[in-house]
């Protein structure tokens, strides 16, 4: 006899991808989307008290793989007001109390961490399981102060989260997703900038065709390590990371 609970994973599965296969709402969804982040929608939430500057439902994705995966080591690139950072620590703490690992810890890059943000990370009471990492992403002596880190570990899982355009995505793809566990993610956000109308971000370098989500394309077309774990934007629906959440899978 087939558990409850597995018999409502199944009956979840089937209706997660038959909302997948709706072009009706994908459509509606797409509209909803254009419109409230010309609103600057996924700024005006926040995780223990910093800006987290994420869409809700992918912050809800992210703690099912993190509570799933387990990791010892979430690295993060792009801080801003830290609120990512803080999730993730946070995150970690619960999984420590429910038997995850007892070291588990975050490190968090970016080419400039203001002091103000730095200041309020360093005082947060999640601050403990943090490690900030000031300098690019891709500058080889960051890369290397992670690979240092990254020695030993069981479980790693990876989000970008910097500067948007394709060449850095890229790079930074090329630089830490070898870093992912198998089992694990490599989570590339704003994929989104490539199906919204072009000219949303006038003061910035990437619109479309030249975002994450062409980084992802070719990155996958270059590496086999990783697919795309479409059934996690199909549960959600409203993502920033659509075609952004890559599972590592050999």
């Amino acid at each position: 006899m087939t558990h409850p609970y597995e018999q409502f994973k199944t009956e979840c599965a089937a209706e997660i991808q038959a909302m997948g296969q709706d072009l009706e709402l994908k459509t509606a969804t797409q509209s909803w989307i254009a419109q409230a982040n010309a609103k600057k929608y996924s700024y005006h939430f926040e995780w223990l008290g910093r800006p987290i500057i994420q869409y809700p439902q992918d912050i809800i994705a992210m703690q099912e793989i993190i509570w799933q995966t387990k990791p010892d080591l979430i690295i993060e690139t792009g801080i801003a007001h830290g609120g990512s950072l803080i999730f993730s620590a946070s995150m970690l703490e619960l999984n420590a109390l429910c038997g995850g690992p007892a070291e588990a810890t975050v490190i968090g890059i970016d080419i400039d961490i203001r002091p103000h943000n730095r200041e309020a990370i360093e005082a947060h009471p999640m601050a403990k399981r943090i490690r900030l990492l000031q300098g690019s992403s891709v500058a080889p002596e960051i890369v290397q102060q992670v690979q240092a880190a990254a020695q030993g570990k069981q479980s790693i899982l990876v989000c970008l989260d910097s500067n948007h355009t394709h060449e850095h995505v890229l790079a930074e793809l090329n630089a830490y997703a070898p870093f992912v566990t198998v089992g694990n993610y490599c989570v590339v956000f704003d994929t989104i900038i490539e199906d919204l109308p072009a000219g949303m971000f006038p003061d910035r370098p990437w619109d479309i065709g030249n975002n994450p989500k062409t980084a992802v394309a070719t990155y996958l077309a270059q590496n086999r390590h990783f697919q795309l774990d479409a059934s996690i934007e199909q549960k959600l629906l409203i993502t920033v990371a659509p075609g952004g959440y890559l599972k590592r899978v050999a």
